[in-house]
């Protein structure tokens, strides 16, 4: 078997430029003829020297040896004896022919690269307007190699690459070089670096044309709103990009195209042409599910993503299981002024018929949403609430309901700011809500409620990652008890405290006939988690959760801990997770599934 052996060198990079520059390397498993192999032995060693200047290293001292076993006594004395005295005859390595009479040969290549070649002048820089650009002087001043750093072409190229970036993002496309040069003194081990740019005008940003294809699906005159600069506005790609996002947060379309035409540019300005393809009108979603409470159950959906030329938007979804069952409505308008968000009214009624409560629940939510950054996501909104609900362990075998109605406003905001929002590795997300309202079986039940929630995600490697969740909630009022099930804080169960039951930490009231929990004003929970993937998509992970709902100051933590299976599958990240709790010896082990997205 044909073998290289590289040696002496620093890293794995070099030793990488190094085989992929030799010939040698692309004759291995080959036949080769003497005067073949005699060819590559001499040129290895240039090879290898010029596979080095990228790094810097101008002057290495470079030995190419081979070495093999002489052939046997009993070769032929043809042309086999011939190539055996060659291959005898030359002081080389390793080429392993498949020829019955060739032996085994190594060719070592053994470097010592020597000192690198340095910079010793440097005259960087970029003449007109954009001398005095921010941003491109911010690519400037990250420029590499500097003064007296080692001459890294590969580093020398990505800088370069990076502010002739920067002059295009910014409107300057008639920017060119007005020196590019590089002069290597080998014997001084020093390099002169004259590199400087004639940027030109900055360009300004034109009309953006609309253009849907194969046909309009939405009034353009709608689309125009979404534009966030003016005629005539200093050229600046991120205004592209915001432009692009905020199309493809509409969903109407499958294929958003947004792109500057410089060469159509007239007196200065540059027109933007989008090109968009319209994705499929409907989405029909079908879905099954099981809890412990609630029984086996199955989902249906229909959203339509476009009802009309004005870009508003339409759901339904029936949950219909054993023991519990939601419907839900929508209807969404965009909202395109001071924020590109939506207007949205939801109704959604709920039934829920558990061994230890029976409740029902009917909910109007008038909304607006807006993107305010990149990572952050506001909403105001409106609710008006109405639900009965009675303990069945307590009202068995006749019911008494409690009713009580609520109207109330809420604010929440929504951070995120993540690698990769379906399996995060780096980064975080946080949420934070206000609420509160007036209402009650008497009209004077009165609360305010606050709930900050966070998670944050960190890779150890491509295959590894630590998750830190914390929750925290309190509410204002006389007595939880007055307010309704759905406005209480739990804890216990899936993405709260594993190791117990769903909503089971926290006040209760036993009974012959079973416990029943009451919910409490105060959340507090935190989870750490490490999770690993040993076999492609396959994985496993540890975690610890502790928390509970509570009344007063203190609050009566119970901790969980588990391990769990990981699976990244087509469709989103799936867990299975089995925890034990430990705040009772006999705890039962529980089983938790979670799938979708972890943000």
């Amino acid at each position: 078997m044909t073998k290289v052996d590289i040696q002496g060198l620093p890293n794995a990079a070099m030793e990488d430029n190094v085989r992929s520059a030799l010939s040698l390397q692309n004759e291995l498993g080959k036949t080769l003829r003497p005067r073949r192999l005699r060819y590559l032995l001499q040129v290895a060693e240039g090879e290898s020297r010029r596979a080095l200047e990228p790094f810097g290293y101008y002057s290495p001292t470079i030995h190419v040896t081979r070495s093999d076993r002489p052939a046997p006594a009993d070769a032929d004395n043809g042309e086999g004896a011939d190539e055996a005295a060659d291959n005898a005859g030359d002081n080389a390595g390793a080429v392993t022919t498949h020829r019955a009479d060739d032996q085994p040969l190594t060719v070592t290549i053994r470097i010592e690269p020597g000192a690198p070649v340095r910079v010793r002048g440097l005259d960087l820089g970029i003449d007109g307007p954009a001398g005095k650009d921010a941003a491109v002087a911010g690519a400037l001043a990250a420029f590499q190699p500097r003064k007296d750093d080692i001459l890294d072409h590969a580093r020398y190229e990505a800088s370069k690459a990076q502010v002739n970036l920067a002059l295009l993002n910014h409107g300057y496309f008639d920017a060119d070089y007005g020196s590019h040069r590089v002069e290597v003194t080998r014997a001084q081990l020093a390099a002169d670096i004259a590199l400087r740019w004639n940027s030109g005008i900055r360009y300004t940003l034109g009309d953006a044309r609309f253009s849907q294809t194969p046909a309009p699906i939405i009034d353009p005159h709608l689309l125009r709103k979404l534009v966030p600069w003016q005629p005539g506005e200093p050229y600046d790609e991120a205004e592209l990009d915001r432009l692009r996002a905020s199309l493809v947060a509409l969903d109407y379309f499958g294929l958003v195209d947004v792109q500057a035409a410089p060469g159509q540019a007239a007196s200065g300005q540059v027109p933007v042409n989008v090109e968009l393809t319209p994705a499929k009108r409907s989405i029909y979603t079908v879905g099954a599910s099981y809890g412990t409470l609630s029984g086996a159950g199955v989902s249906l959906g229909v959203e339509r993503r476009y009802l009309n030329r004005h870009g508003h938007k339409a759901l339904a979804q029936i949950d219909y299981a054993e023991k519990r069952k939601t419907a839900t409505v929508q209807y969404r308008i965009p909202a395109f002024a001071w924020l590109d968000g939506w207007y949205t009214a939801s109704l959604q009624a709920a039934d829920e018929q558990t061994a230890y409560v029976n409740s029902r629940r009917l909910e109007l939510v008038a909304s607006r949403n807006g993107q305010y950054s990149a990572h952050l996501n506001l909403v105001a909104s409106l609710h008006v609430l109405r639900e009965r609900w009675a303990y069945s362990s307590l009202t068995r075998p006749v019911p008494s309901f409690t009713f009580a109605s609520f109207v109330f406003p809420a604010l929440r905001a929504e951070y995120i700011d993540v690698d990769n929002r379906m399996a995060p590795r780096r980064g975080m997300g946080a949420g934070l809500t206000l609420r509160g309202g007036k209402g009650g079986a008497d009209g004077k039940a009165t609360f305010s409620q606050l709930l900050a929630n966070v998670q944050w995600f960190h890779g150890f490697d491509a295959d590894s990652r630590l998750i830190a969740r914390g929750e925290l909630g309190h509410t204002f009022t006389r007595d939880v008890l007055n307010l309704p099930p759905s406005l209480r804080f739990y804890a216990g169960g899936d993405r709260s405290v594993r190791g117990y039951g769903w909503h089971e930490v926290g006040p209760r009231i036993s009974t012959g006939a079973g416990d029943y929990f009451t919910g409490a004003p105060n959340v507090l929970t935190a989870s750490l988690e490490y999770e690993r993937y040993f076999f492609g998509p396959w994985g496993a992970a540890v975690f610890v959760d502790t928390g509970s709902a509570f009344e007063g100051k203190h609050a009566d933590l119970h901790t969980g801990v588990g391990v769990g299976l990981r699976w990244r599958s087509p469709v989103g990240p799936v867990r299975i997770d089995i925890a034990h709790g430990l705040k009772s010896p006999d705890s039962p082990i529980t089983l938790h599934l979670n799938i979708g997205a972890d943000l």
